[in-house]
């Protein structure tokens, strides 16, 4: 069957009509906006933002932090700043430690990533009254509006923060190059202003300055042109009070709608925007995401587990939708601080709608919050290593939709658009829906207008893109039915898509059928084609500019040193510009052993609200001893909340969700360790 696309009709591109901040650094690096893409020294550019809270982890590992997320392609670093944490005692601002911005944003630096601070003052992170101190609802009891009382302690904390990192700004040769004023203000288009007025009068000069757009059928309001809109998107809903499962979601198809209202949702039924007529004019911005989900948090009530897939998929249809700032949210997890006066996190307790855990802040992003890789850290830097070496050619590119739109309940109907400029482009395909069983969808053929590609079947858990006219080194590859994967000089990588054959058809008819594998290098014309399989691309790093393969290990550099993730011996392939040499590394490492002894309570423990949440609970205590600081240990018994005390500190907890919760040993190792487990209740949303 031939599928088609509906006409692709170009907007206009604007330029130089958004009032940011001034675009070119001492070192003559410009950054700039129009309307349909980003401009980074006169190029169309791709910016993949991960989201990483600095003060939810420990300061002294943020670099080897940082340089895992650089190794999975993440060239921004956003993080919203908790006022909380930094002025929970009113008058008492703390920049040290963990909360040491200025060293977070110097650290980012050294690694070679850019910085997006999310200055709020308001930000949520499902942090304690929003990330605002206790103080402040006594001393300024009208927020988030232009009350002159809240506008002097809401501009005194944004002088504060530009004090740790005015040298570190864009326009003074640093690595901050964009700010988000609020978060998921909706209704105060005004005070959106003040913010943004205010943060600039202090001395905050940026060359992107953002809001999120997200907030029912219009978006949130907020002063043209003073403003980019970011958007975002995930998989689950565990903010949702009710325990039945979601519908499906809208990010499972390829739509040209931005705004997904259900973000938030839980904390903004008391705003006007969904009756006040306003509409984003989408036109004037380009697409950018801030919180594509990276994961998802559980609650109390609600706990979903996050597929490889979920994250992957919403990532290539957005992608496919023309996203041009590919923003996670979250990218790395963390560990709430227990504060001064109170715990961190958000609960009922304080108003919220939501019950989350003490300490853990997981999301079960694709760095968990002791920065272990998960899968979907593997299947996502397959999108940021194409972002990095051909975002000028797709940010360009707009999305034409399918001939035929298909009901969301629809899994029979093959789910498809494409990215053009009218002439080349990409055709992407996604075949996943959460919790959801597609039929196979067989003899498809792509006719873009420009080329028809040859007959392939979709089939599985699959979402993938497919390139069509691409210049590669002057030779037009006419198409190819594999995905394009990066380039080092005049190679060009692919990644080949499970059940589908790869072909690479040239306009000067030479049609290239590789056998994916390390070895699958074959020439043309004066260029390269590498193959490699599925799971190789998912290893792939370029790290130094150079493509390393690891041997399904995550291969990441620090300190000039190539090192893994998971730490112990490792084997990789590194390609020489002809082939890959294969190279094996050896690092001392012993896996620690769990031994875990049934005891009697030998304390009460003093978060005990979390233990005995909606009514009482019994409870398991057991005894830790790990043999060595290396590696994680896991703990798969169900229960309803975990606990673990380190000589009498709480230093990890966990909401069960039905798959075995990792620790690093290193938290255990040479300290007198209880783990203490409630009781399992069939009270809350569960997927196991």
């Amino acid at each position: 069957m031939i599928y088609t696309f509906k006409p692709y009709r170009p907007t206009p591109l604007l330029t130089k009509h958004l009032k940011m901040g001034k675009p070119t650094s001492p070192h003559g690096d410009t950054l700039e906006v129009a309307s349909k893409y980003f401009v980074k020294n006169g190029k169309p550019w791709i910016g993949v933002m991960g989201e990483f809270h600095f003060s939810r982890y420990d300061h002294r590992e943020w670099r080897h932090e940082l340089a895992k997320m650089k190794a999975g392609g993440i060239t921004v670093v956003s993080s919203y700043l908790f006022w909380i944490y930094h002025e929970e005692v009113e008058g008492e601002f703390t920049f040290t430690d963990n909360n040491d911005l200025r060293a977070f944003v110097e650290a980012c630096d050294e690694i070679g990533l850019d910085v997006f601070l999310r200055i709020g003052p308001w930000a949520h992170g499902e942090c304690r009254n929003g990330g605002f101190p206790d103080w402040l609802y006594k001393k300024a009891p009208i927020q988030r509006q232009n009350d002159p009382t809240y506008l002097f302690y809401a501009r005194r904390f944004y002088e504060k923060v530009y004090e740790q990192v005015k040298d570190q700004l864009f326009c003074n040769g640093g690595n901050i190059i964009g700010l988000q004023i609020e978060n998921e203000l909706v209704d105060q288009s005004e005070h959106l202003g003040t913010l943004k007025q205010m943060a600039t009068e202090i001395g905050f000069d940026v060359p992107i300055y953002t809001v999120t757009g997200w907030g029912y059928d219009g978006g949130t309001r907020f002063p043209v042109d003073e403003f980019i809109p970011v958007f975002g998107g995930y998989p689950e809903g565990p903010w949702f009070e009710h325990k039945d499962p979601l519908p499906p979601s809208v990010h499972s198809f390829f739509l040209s709608m931005r705004n997904d209202g259900a973000i938030g949702a839980d904390l903004l039924v008391n705003a006007v925007g969904k009756t006040s007529g306003w509409r984003i004019p989408y036109e004037r911005y380009p697409f950018a995401t801030c919180e594509l989900g990276g994961g998802n948090q559980v609650t109390h009530h609600r706990r979903p587990i996050i597929n490889p897939m979920d994250i992957y998929s919403l990532a290539v249809v957005t992608f496919g939708c023309g996203n041009n700032l590919i923003g996670y949210y979250m990218y790395h997890g963390g560990i709430n601080p227990i504060g001064k006066l109170s715990t961190t996190q958000e609960t009922k307790e304080t108003g919220y709608p939501n019950d989350y855990s003490v300490l853990s802040y997981d999301f079960q992003a694709p760095l968990s919050e002791f920065g272990e890789a998960r899968e979907h850290y593997r299947l996502l830097n397959q999108i940021h290593l194409f972002a990095q070496d051909f975002g000028h050619v797709i940010a360009p590119m707009e999305m034409a939709e399918a001939t035929t739109s298909i009901d969301r309940y629809d899994t029979t109907s093959l789910r498809y658009a494409m990215r053009t400029d009218g002439n080349g482009g990409f055709v992407f395909v996604n075949h996943y829906q959460r919790l959801t069983d597609m039929a196979d969808v067989r003899d498809v053929v792509f006719n873009t207008g420009a080329v028809q590609f040859p007959s392939i079947d979709v089939c599985g858990d699959i979402a993938f893109f497919m390139p069509f006219n691409l210049d590669l080194s002057g030779n037009l590859l006419r198409y190819a039915t594999a995905q394009p994967l990066c380039r080092v000089e005049d190679t060009f990588f692919f990644t080949a898509i499970d059940g589908i054959k790869p072909e690479f058809c040239f306009e000067d008819g030479t049609v290239l059928t590789p056998t994916a594998g390390l070895n699958s290098a074959v020439s043309h014309n004066g260029i390269r084609i590498v193959l490699l399989t599925a799971e190789q691309a998912t290893y792939a790093r370029k790290l130094s500019g150079k493509l390393y393969v690891g041997d399904k290990c995550d291969l990441y550099e620090f300190d000039g040193a190539l090192t893994t993730v998971a730490g112990g011996d490792f084997a990789y392939a590194v390609w020489n510009g002809t082939a890959f040499e294969e190279h094996k590394q050896h690092e001392a490492f012993a896996q620690a052993e769990l031994i875990a002894e049934a005891v009697n309570e030998p304390f009460e423990p003093p978060y005990l609200r979390e233990l005995t949440m909606n009514g009482d609970r019994s409870r398991v205590w057991k005894k830790l001893t790990v043999t060595t600081p290396d590696g994680f240990v896991e703990f798969p018994d169900a229960c309803d909340v975990s606990q673990i005390y380190a000589d009498g500190e709480m230093v990890a907890d966990n909401y069960y969700i039905g798959v075995p919760w990792r620790v690093p040993a290193k938290l255990l190792y040479g300290k007198e360790c209880y783990h203490v487990m409630s009781e399992l209740k069939d009270d809350f949303y569960r997927e196991f």
